[in-house]
């Protein structure tokens, strides 16, 4: 029998009373105080409002120790935190413990029911969470020495679930510099010291292919059935390396007049909101031609596609590039500034060899980014289950 298990069936067999959020014995619930940050000194205390993080810092503080924020009004409204430090309660109002009642065991009570919380917002336009919007919510009130244990339970499985998201992200950041690391190594060849530098030339992509501009077309083109398209927007948001199907589809009556990609293409975006983005490029490997966006360029060449496109990712390439980028509201590049970039051409067999190395790599990196999503929410459901089973007692009624 674990130490809560035998402190439950000690001190509360038949259960617990719950209590009144709101009732004296339980909590202080108080309103925060109006503040800008025109009429405040920037300081160190966060100043906390309608949001989920702090809206500003100022120099005075008006809570100490623990406390518990419920964010008063805008989308974050009735969102619960915990703070022990100092911090200034603003568009909000905050929540301690009484006497036998601790601050952070409400806090897991109160995230328990994060939901409900959220769903007592009113009003139209700004929603609001007001305190006699949850002071009648119902809490299970054990005995203190009961509260101190679940409060130490669920501490360490947010310490767990903290460590192990530090953990996924930094494997996820090691396998990316390693992936971009080897990638440039591989394509520079004789340019960086390393590599085979047999049969490898260096041309200008004006001179190893042709570029041809798409033609323009907007969103509301896009239908479920149609001609494949590939909309510049979707090279940022949607796309990797290599595609055998296009995300949507065009108005068949505009496909006469559009300019296509075919099979073993590489489409190049050339405009975008920085210039460090511009000139990814993606080899279309689909059987159908796909409509290429006027924000786009369609690179044909006798070169591997899939080599073209990871080239098209390399430091050395957009260091070429970033010169002829035009900027501005957006930025954007011409096919002669992309015709300007000297690109590595080994043997077909290389290209073939670095592309399926290269493959491998942002395949594993792929895999890693949708599961750490996935463990997490994993960890995120397990932690929600136990802290639920955790906050549930059999309820004993005290007469008055």
């Amino acid at each position: 029998m674990s130490e809560l298990q035998e402190l439950i069936q000690k001190l509360c067999p038949d259960g617990v009373e719950y209590k009144k959020l709101g009732d004296k014995q339980v909590s202080i619930m108080q309103r925060g105080t109006s503040l800008t940050k025109n009429n405040s000194t920037e300081g160190a205390y966060p100043v906390i409002s309608g949001g989920r993080v702090p809206a500003f810092y100022c120099d005075k503080f008006n809570r100490e120790g623990e406390t518990i924020t419920v964010a008063g009004s805008g989308a974050g409204a009735g969102y619960v935190q915990y703070w022990n430090e100092s911090i200034f309660v603003c568009d909000a109002f905050s929540i301690k413990g009484c006497e036998n009642v601790s601050t952070k065991y409400l806090y897991y009570c109160l995230t328990n029911v994060q939901d409900k919380i959220y769903a007592t917002k009113k009003g139209g336009g700004v929603p609001h969470v007001h305190i006699s919007s949850i002071e009648n919510f119902l809490i299970p009130i054990p005995h203190p020495a009961i509260q101190e244990e679940i409060v130490k339970i669920l501490d360490r499985f947010a310490d767990y679930a903290a460590e192990l998201q530090a953990e996924l992200q930094a494997e996820l950041q090691a396998r990316k510099e390693q992936y971009e690391y080897y990638r440039n190594k591989l394509l520079m060849f004789d340019k960086i010291g390393g590599g085979d530098t047999q049969s490898v030339t260096w041309l200008k992509m004006s001179e190893i292919g042709t570029f041809i501009r798409g033609k323009r077309f907007v969103r509301t083109d896009i239908v479920s059935n149609g001609v494949p398209c590939i909309h510049y927007g979707d090279m940022y948001t949607y796309y990797g390396l290599y595609a055998t199907q296009s995300k949507g589809r065009l108005r068949s009556e505009l496909a006469s007049k559009m300019r296509y990609a075919q099979k073993n293409d590489v489409v190049i975006v050339a405009a975008g909101e920085n210039k460090e983005d511009i000139g990814v490029g993606l080899a279309w490997l689909g059987d159908e031609p796909a409509a290429v966006h006027d924000a786009c360029f369609i690179f044909r060449s006798d070169l591997y596609p899939q080599y073209v496109s990871h080239y098209l990712r390399s430091n050395y390439y957009h260091k070429q590039i970033v010169k002829y980028v035009s900027e501005g509201k957006i930025c954007s590049i011409s096919a002669k500034g992309l015709g300007n970039a000297i690109i590595p051409i080994p043997a077909h067999e290389e290209q073939v060899r670095i592309a399926t190395l290269l493959n491998n790599f942002d395949a594993l990196v792929g895999d890693l980014t949708k599961g750490i999503p996935a463990e997490m929410v994993a960890v995120q459901e397990q932690y929600e289950y136990y802290r639920n089973k955790l906050l549930s007692f059999p309820r004993i009624q005290i007469s008055a």
